[in-house]
């Protein structure tokens, strides 16, 4: 014999079955003559389950003989040890023989599964089974198999006795027989008008008996399926012997598989569920029916096109009902299609036929379509419909529809005489049954339906369940799409679904967080009794544990046996001890040993004899536990008992002490907690690790007495380290318990339910929250126990699932006190139904063998329940709705690569009646207490409460309202003089009344200390969005935009213009827009001032809205300005604001691809597409908003409004952010937008490169700076010199893109007002683009008189004369997408508003403030003006600040290196990624540059900055960062190696530059690191 491993070398397997052919034979292989069926047989000492036979079969036949019909068949024999008998074998090997005997027959599997067994000799197995006459007739070949293998395959005799008691009938057996009898007189009744039958009569009068189907043993219909030429035995229900899925049957026989009815004459009848007829004379083939009929003509079964070979059914004949369901249909005719391939409309008198002809009932499941079948009848729901215009005139309609096997695309065309009638006929959303031709789509390969034929109504064929129950159940445990990628439903749909099945509350209870809570509370209506339960599933850490267990205060000088344990397994209930080691200490010093092997009177597992080398022939001459555990005691006598990881060693000890009725009462210490304490820096304290950290030898682990051994010398050094520090008893040792974080973070944890009952308590619930994540996250949130202790008030606790506390005790076979302790500190038990755990009987190593032991498992959860008085509550814990949910939970965890991510467990959410049936065999009391009495009882106790204050609370600046209105006031007199205009001072009081009437003062100073701290620095602020339409932020110097109508004013003498016919010309546009003019009362130059800006679109009509002040500070300044919100504040009373980041579309779409790519199942885009969107928005991570910063007034705590962590958990940033998204509670705690941008940076930069004062020193009114946006006149170069380019403004922000710049040159822009609306446009949806492009080029409208920012839409229709709150309320629906209602088109058309404008209106999406787009542009006139006249300047920042793809390489060589590089990136644009696009465009800037006369300087490392460019001997020289592969990091390094002296070599520069070679060499090669030799080293030719 050979190793099984040798003989199949090439076999690929995974580890486990690996391991388990490592001690496996081959005593021969043979093949058949005809070379198809392969022997193997196989000679093992360990027992091999069938699944893995089953899997090495296919295995050797799909890996060694791919392609060949060939089976492969294993005959395996066992050498087992002397440790099994008959009995045990039983016990280890029945799940095998079960699947073996399903295989076999399922009479012998049914048989044997239901048996119960007994051994009253040891080699007489005594079977009891009901008294069947199956049973009775087929006991003989069951008796036969199972001794075979017993005796032949296992070297056990047996002989094999049956028993026989009375059969009990299942209810729910009967209740099926009663459904389908039901269920076949139903069908029966259907089609017997159309076969010509009176119920219960044949054609003829005859009557149809029904078959005893009570009679035949359910597994029947499948036995020795194939065999048998006659089914003459069909008359009397008996016939179907060979069952479902038979291809043919005899003459007379009968196949039934809906209602098993019998009939008289000799025509046999076909039932439901084959596809092929029958070769008898008289066959008749019925879909669905199950009765058959008298007379020799073949009759189709109804809706069918198959034929028989009966007279009647030859060459295509049809039956009468054929015919019937043919004219139904319409039948098909040529000229019913026209040439376009659509249909030629008729309209049905049938009201459910929406589009087209009427046609059958009869369908086709989507995911049974493949390829061109031709023409189709399907049902399904209209997912979505996308419809366009085609240059023929025609419509093209585009839907996709669903049946939730599979999705199809459904093209339609439609002229305008068909155009309603589709529109209607294909709303998204409804359901429908269509009937159309199959096709190949040629664009993208895909099958869809073409030439459309007929559309009808249908009803929704989902699946509805339904709440009947007269009371209903809450449900405790439910995790939405926040549990990150692991709950897939929407909080909002699992509410409504509990209202809708009449539930009075449910619980949300997501992992680790509570960011549902807001949705949740959304998804009530206000005044609604629907009651939110706000808890969440916490990761428990239990650190109360002391280190010693029943101290006595005994010294380290005392007597202690170190030992260790080996077992079969992890239960002390169910497994048994195989050998025990131990080692007594005293006084710091080992002076004896114990150690003896236990026989445990069963097989020792593998993956055991693997771990520890103990076999069964080791442990057969040991003494029995009985016998060796008293002698273990005697020697423990008197001493402290010591383990590592003790409580898994002593549990089995006190299981086997108590049965045997031995004291057992000690003293424990435990070395994994004392490693806790004493080596904090190890993450893991497994022995090896321990070991290892104290450089103690550990020879062969998992032996007991050498582990015992490892254990006494970690001790013995434990307490050489303990009395360092002074510690000499167990009692001081206990002192040292308490856990650090860092501690907590290392100990197991388990899950844990809280829920809020109060206020109190949901403070308490988002302290512990925010705890869990700031204080001690690792992997998890963690809740320490003692400190849920110290903050449970409010708080009701549950003990979750099997991951929680009390069951994960249950499994580790703690003893009943220690379980009772552990359950006593819930206030509810929980219990979930039996599916939920079913996958621990997958696991081998798992001591829950059945579902009989997990329903014991919850009886004893019942029963620890009654004997403390606490309620025990059945919950589902839920993490999908529906059933059919679980597809994309599975997705999700295949993508996460959960290896059981196929075998879902039912977590969905269940009506009570289905929980009441889930629990039944607790006995309908039981199960009604706690599915139904106990989990109200639970919400009962929980107040109604809301997540979020409903309260506003600001933070409060003393005196700020006094002091908003002296800055503004000081600044309009400095402006405009001590008489301040009249326009002025009503634009001042009106917002200044508004704003500190409604609380608002506060923002405008904080912002303004803000702004004017980055002024003070150096550094410009951009205002965002429209905040520069409130005159108050401009005076008090929040917003550089004026947005008073434009205006002329003296910085001298304090005259002002703000009347005259000149300047009313340019009415709402800029003041920059008017002519130069000198003061007329002391001559010096007028500024010019005011973009026409109403103050509405900030705060609203009403000046209540509440204002949103966003600013754009300098990138680099960005961090400063956030420290400054403390300085402002105080410390601790700023927040990031949070944010959540969710599974998006195209991310869910690779999962899903991914997932059935892997599974080799080809799935249609439209399906995968479907089930993409049950993906999207589960949660994946946290993170924080670019900006934001949420204050919290003084004298609050955050945890009455937010519970608070570290963005995507990550605990190396100090950042703290709110746990909820800030949008979610921004109605109640100010969020200031401190935003980071590169315009502020670049402008410090050019600042600094040339002195200029922004905003003093560049006016605002260049012609050259305008030219710029018209031709490249003012660069003194051609677009020929620049690939093209028409316009000066590559690489000015807002307009340097070729969409920005093709919007330039089709607008055609004169003045700054026209650049402003031009950016307004470029930042709004369907506002350019079909739209006011098209009105500009077809001269309905120019660049003034187009609609560009929202502020037009409202001061437009003002000047039209219609009334001031209509227009604001206008323009707000306009620029938020939602158009315009039928009464406001009419009032616009009174008051003579063109129809072009009213068209623009109706298609805008979103529109972009004025004051946001004038603060761009004002910023980059700014830059453009430095590109003019400061060229140098300009580069340097552009190439520092902006550009991304800046390349050394590609664009430092040379105008013709560059030209080069650029030629053949814009061949390949098209291909081109984000990194390389980016390099386009900066080479584009480049190209600019060189045309204009400018070069680079070769890059010096002694000068070189990190990441600036620099202006020496006017020329650039580049920062180190724009070598390709210089990360910012490693260039600073450069710099600061370089500031420490030349470099000796290459070497020398690797080193203390810290880069790497490649990138070394890459500058070696451009010349960069001059004459450098590569190393130090020196040779003697050096000083040739």
């Amino acid at each position: 014999m050979r190793g099984f491993l040798e003989v199949f070398p090439g076999l690929h397997m995974t580890e486990p079955m690996t391991e388990l052919l490592e001690m496996v034979e081959v005593e021969k292989v043979s093949m058949t003559r005809d070379r198809s069926l392969l022997r193997v047989y196989l000679v093992s000492s360990r027992l091999i389950h069938r699944k893995s036979i089953m899997d090495l079969e296919k295995g050797i036949r799909d890996q060694l003989f791919p392609g060949k019909r060939l089976q492969v068949k294993i005959f395996e024999r066992y050498h087992l040890s002397k440790q099994y008998t008959p009995e045990k074998l039983l016990q280890v090997y029945k799940d095998s023989l079960l699947m073996e005997l399903k295989h076999y027959s399922i009479v012998e599997y049914s048989m044997f599964r239901k048996a119960e067994f007994s051994f009253p000799q040891p080699d007489l197995m005594r079977m009891t089974i009901e008294d069947t006459m199956v049973n009775k007739e087929k006991a003989g070949e069951l008796k036969r198999i199972l001794e075979k293998v017993f005796h032949e395959r296992c070297g056990l005799p047996v002989e094999l006795v049956f028993d026989y008691v009375k059969p009990v009938r299942a209810k729910a057996s009967l209740e099926r027989e009663m459904y389908a009898r039901k269920e076949a007189e139903r069908m029966i009744a259907k089609v017997a008008p159309f076969l010509g039958l009176n119920n219960g009569t044949g054609p003829k009068g005859g009557a149809m008996e029904s078959g005893p189907a009570a009679d035949v043993a359910p597994w029947d219909g499948s036995v020795g399926a194939g065999g048998g030429p006659s089914g003459a035995a069909g008359t009397n229900g008996h016939g179907e012997a060979f069952g479902a899925g038979v291809g043919s049957a005899g003459s007379a026989g009968v196949y039934e598989a809906g209602a098993r009815s019998k009939m008289s004459g000799p025509a046999g009848a076909y039932g439901a569920g084959t596809g092929s007829g029958m070769n008898g004379p008289a066959g008749a083939y019925e879909a669905g029916v199950g009765s058959g009929m008298n007379g020799p003509v073949g009759t189709y079964g109804a809706g069918t096109g198959s034929k028989t070979n009966g007279p009647a059914g030859a060459n295509g004949t049809e039956g009468d009902f054929q015919k019937k369901a043919s004219e139904k249909r319409g039948g098909f005719k040529k000229s019913d299609w026209s040439s376009g391939g659509g249909y030629r409309s008729r309209k049905s008198d049938n009201p459910d036929v929406l589009y087209g002809k009427d046609f059958a009932d009869d369908f086709i499941e989507l995911d049974k379509m493949e390829g061109e079948i031709g023409e189709v009848f399907i049902r399904g729901k209209i997912l979505d419909r996308d419809s366009r215009l085609l240059r023929s005139g025609k419509t093209i309609f585009i839907f996709h529809v669903t049946d939730f096997t599979d999705t199809i695309t459904v093209k339609m065309f439609a002229d305008e005489a068909s155009l309603e009638e589709i529109e209607k006929a294909t709303k998204a959303g409804s359901f429908i049954r269509l009937w159309g031709m199959t096709t190949i789509d040629r664009f993208d390969g895909e099958l869809s339906i073409g030439s459309v034929r007929g559309i009808k109504k249908y009803e929704d064929f989902t699946s509805k369940r339904t709440d009947n129950s007269p009371v209903k159940r809450v449900e405790l445990h439910c995790h939405t799409k926040m549990s990150d990628m692991d709950g897939v439903s929407e909080v909002k749909d699992i509410v409504k679904r509990a209202k809708e099945w009449g539930m009075p509350a449910i619980a949300v209870t997501d992992h680790g967080c509570v960011q549902a809570f807001p949705d949740a509370s959304h998804a009530l209506d206000k005044g609604d009794n629907f009651k939110l339960l706000y808890g969440v599933e916490g990761y428990l850490v239990d650190d109360k544990k002391e280190l010693v267990e029943h101290s006595r205060g005994q010294s380290f000088s005392d007597a202690f046996v170190v030992f260790d344990i080996e077992t079969t397994g992890f239960s002390p209930e169910k497994n048994h001890i195989i050998e025990i080691g131990a080692v007594k200490v005293e006084d710091g010093a080992i002076t004896e040993k114990f150690s003896t092997f236990v026989n445990p009177d069963v097989p020792i597992p593998l993956e055991i004899e693997k771990l520890t080398g103990i076999n069964d022939n080791m442990v057969l001459p040991a003494p029995k536990i009985d016998q060796a555990l008293p002698e273990f005691l005697k020697f423990c006598e008197g001493c402290v008992l010591v383990a590592h990881n003790a409580s898994f060693d002593v549990s089995f000890i006190r299981f086997q002490a108590r049965k045997q009725n031995l004291f057992f009462d000690p003293t424990v210490l435990d070395t994994v907690a004392m490693a806790r304490h004493l080596l904090p820096n190890l993450n893991r304290f497994k022995l090896d690790t321990v070991a290892k950290a104290l450089n103690i030898s550990l020879e062969n682990h998992h032996r007991a007495v050498d582990d015992a051994g490892a254990t006494a010398e970690i001790f013995v050094k434990f307490v050489k380290m303990l009395r360092e520090q002074q510690v000499e008893n167990l009692n001081q040792l206990n002192e040292l318990s308490a856990m650090n974080p860092e501690m907590v973070k290392k100990l197991p944890t388990y899950h844990i339910i809280l829920l809020a009952k109060n206020e109190v308590g949901r403070t308490n619930l988002y302290r512990l929250v925010s705890w869990s994540h700031i204080d001690y996250y690792a992997k998890r949130p963690r809740i320490p126990k003692s400190v849920l202790e110290e903050y449970r008030e409010g708080l009701i606790i549950g003990s979750a699932c099997e991951a929680g506390e009390v069951y994960q005790a249950m499994l580790r076979g703690l003893p009943e006190e220690e379980l009772m302790k552990i359950a006593g500190f819930y206030d509810y038990l929980e219990i979930q139904p039996l599916g939920n755990n079913e996958f621990m009987l997958r696991d081998e190593k798992s001591t829950v063998k059945s579902m009989e032991d997990l329903k014991e498992l919850n009886r004893r959860i019942i029963r620890m329940g009654e004997a403390l008085g606490k309620p025990v509550c059945a919950t589902c814990d839920v993490h999908f709705l529906n059933p059919e949910d679980e597809v994309y939970r599975r997705i999700l965890m295949a993508g996460q690569n959960f290896s059981d991510a196929d075998l879902q467990a039912p977590l969905f959410l269940r009506t009570t009646q289905e929980m009441l049936e889930e629990f039944a065999y607790l006995g309908p009391d039981k199960a009604e207490e706690v599915v139904i009495t106990n989990t109200r009882k639970i919400a009962d106790m929980c107040d109604f409460i809301a997540p979020v204050r409903p309260d506003k609370c600001p933070p409060v600046i003393e005196d700020s309202d006094e002091t908003l209105r002296k800055i503004c006031y000081d600044c309009a007199h400095e402006m405009y003089g001590e008489k301040l205009p009249e326009i002025v001072v009503e634009r001042l009081e009106r917002e200044l009344n508004s704003i500190i009437s409604n609380g608002f003062a506060v923002m405008y100073i904080i912002a303004q200390k803000l702004v004017w701290k980055s002024n003070e620095d150096g550094y410009l602020v951009g205002s965002r969005g429209s905040v520069g339409s409130s005159f108050v932020a401009t005076m008090s110097g929040i917003t550089e935009v004026n947005p008073l109508s434009p205006h002329y004013y003296c910085p001298k003498c304090h005259f002002y213009d703000f009347d005259s016919e000149e300047v009313k010309k340019f009415g709402g546009m800029a003041g920059c827009d008017m002519p130069d003019r000198n003061c007329p009362q002391c001559g010096a130059p007028l500024m010019k001032a005011g973009y026409d800006i109403p103050f509405e679109t900030f705060l609203g009509f009403k000046g209540d809205k509440e204002p949103d002040i966003d600013l754009n500070f300098s990138g680099e300044y960005q961090s400063k300005a956030h420290d400054y919100t403390e300085v402002i504040f105080g410390k601790g009373q700023t927040f990031r604001a949070g944010t959540i980041g969710t599974l998006a579309d195209k991310t869910a779409f690779g999962y899903v691809k991914r997932y059935y790519e892997e599974r080799g199942v080809h799935k249609r885009n439209c399906e995968i597409d479907r089930i993409v969107q049950g993906c999207v928005g589960v949660r994946r991570t946290t993170g924080q908003h670019p900006g934001g910063i949420v204050v919290l007034p003084i004298g609050e705590e955050i945890y009455s409004f937010t519970p608070v962590q570290r963005p995507a958990n990550d605990m190396t940033t100090k950042t703290v952010t709110t746990h909820f998204d800030y949008h979610s509670i921004d109605h109640n705690l100010l969020k200031l937008d401190i935003l980071g941008h590169d315009d502020p940076t670049m402008i410090r930069m050019l600042q600094d490169l040339t002195g200029l004062d922004p905003v003093k020193d560049i006016p605002l009114d260049s012609p050259e700076v305008m030219s710029l946006f018209q031709n490249t006149s003012a660069l003194g170069i051609t677009p020929e010199d620049i690939g093209g380019c028409q316009l000066g403004a590559l690489g000015i922000p807002e307009f340097g893109t070729d969409f920005a710049m093709q919007m330039l040159m089709d607008a055609k822009p004169k003045y700054f007002s026209d650049l402003v609306r031009i950016a307004g446009l470029a930042h709004g949806t369907d506002v350019w683009l079909g739209n006011a492009k098209d009105l500009i080029l077809s001269g309905q409208a120019t660049i003034q008189t187009a609609i560009c920012c929202r502020d037009d839409i409202m001061v437009y229709l003002i000047q039209q004369g219609m009334e001031e709150g209509l227009s604001f309320t206008i323009m707000e629906s306009v620029r938020k997408g939602k158009g315009l209602k039928p009464d406001w088109i009419e009032e616009m058309k009174k008051h003579n508003v063109p129809q072009w404008y009213i068209d623009s209106c109706l298609k805008i999406k979103y529109m972009f403030p004025k004051a946001h787009a004038a603060a761009y542009v004002m910023m980059a006139w700014r830059v453009a003006y430095c590109k003019v006249f400061h060229p140098l300047a300009y580069y340097a920042a552009f190439f520092s600040i902006r550009a991304n793809g800046f390349s050394y390489e590609l664009m430092c060589q040379g105008r013709d290196r560059l030209e080069y590089h650029l030629a053949d990136f814009r061949k390949r644009v098209d291909s081109l990624s984000k990194k390389e696009l980016d390099t386009l465009r900066d080479m584009r800037i480049v190209q600019e540059m060189y045309a204009r006369g400018y070069e680079f300087m070769p890059l010096d490392i002694y000068r070189a900055q990190a990441h600036h460019f620099q202006i020496i001997d006017g020329k650039l020289m580049p920062s180190l960062g724009s070598i390709d592969g210089m990360g910012d990091k490693a260039a600073e390094s450069v710099v600061e190696a370089a500031a420490e002296g030349a470099f000796l070599s290459r070497e020398d520069f690797r080193n203390r530059a810290k880069v790497s070679k490649s990138l070394t060499d890459l500058m070696a090669d451009m010349g960069l690191l001059g004459d450098l030799p590569e190393s130090n080293q020196l040779s003697l030719f050096d000083f040739g």
